[in-house]
């Protein structure tokens, strides 16, 4: 390894300062009201939940669990962040889901929306399937965020532009498994 490369490694690893936005009770109500209004859109159906890997992991589990019709569940991957907060210019989206969504009621499950790239990039792949609907549901979005073609239905919590961690959310994969969401106001200069 590089010397220019143990450093920035030394980097990622220094403990950074976590700035509590959202208690882990403020998001678990939150994802139960979510919950109960996917349920009655829902009512009669069978939608399936596409998760935007890997942000939505926490976020999609605990909303599934709070949806009472019956529910599948699939995953798609989608990047557009290296090096932990730098995000890139291209999107790289990961192949269809496996379960096939032609006809079907499917909700996009995303940990943020902030630009909007990302989520239009993987709603632009999933609509090829041809599902029934497309709607998306996200744990946070942000308020500064671009305008989407399609702003998601389903709405956690709207936050400034900050860079956010927790509940799934990472920076280069850490801090994934904090119980609550907070932001690293030294990444926000």
């Amino acid at each position: 390894m590089s010397e220019k490369n143990i450093s920035n490694a030394a980097a990622i690893l220094e403990p950074h300062k976590i700035e509590m936005l959202f208690r882990r009770d403020e998001i678990n109500k939150r994802v139960r009201q979510l919950g109960e209004e996917i349920s009655r859109d829902y009512q009669g159906k069978t939608p399936i939940l596409v998760g935007a890997l890997k942000g939505c992991f926490v976020f999609m589990a605990d909303l599934a669990r709070s949806i009472s019709c019956p529910l599948e569940m699939e995953f798609i991957s989608a990047a557009s962040y290296r090096e932990g907060r730098l995000q890139d210019d291209t999107i790289a989206v990961g192949p269809s889901p496996i379960l096939p969504i032609y006809g079907r009621d499917v909700l996009l499950v995303e940990g943020v929306v902030d630009t909007g790239r990302t989520a239009s990039a993987i709603l632009k792949r999933l609509a090829i399937d041809e599902p029934k609907s497309l709607e998306t549901a996200t744990l946070l979005r942000k308020k500064t965020g671009a305008k989407l073609d399609k702003e998601p239905k389903y709405i956690g919590f709207e936050v400034d532009d900050l860079f956010v961690v927790g509940y799934g959310l990472d920076y280069s994969q850490l801090y994934r498994n904090l119980n609550f969401i907070g932001h690293v106001p030294e990444f926000e200069k």
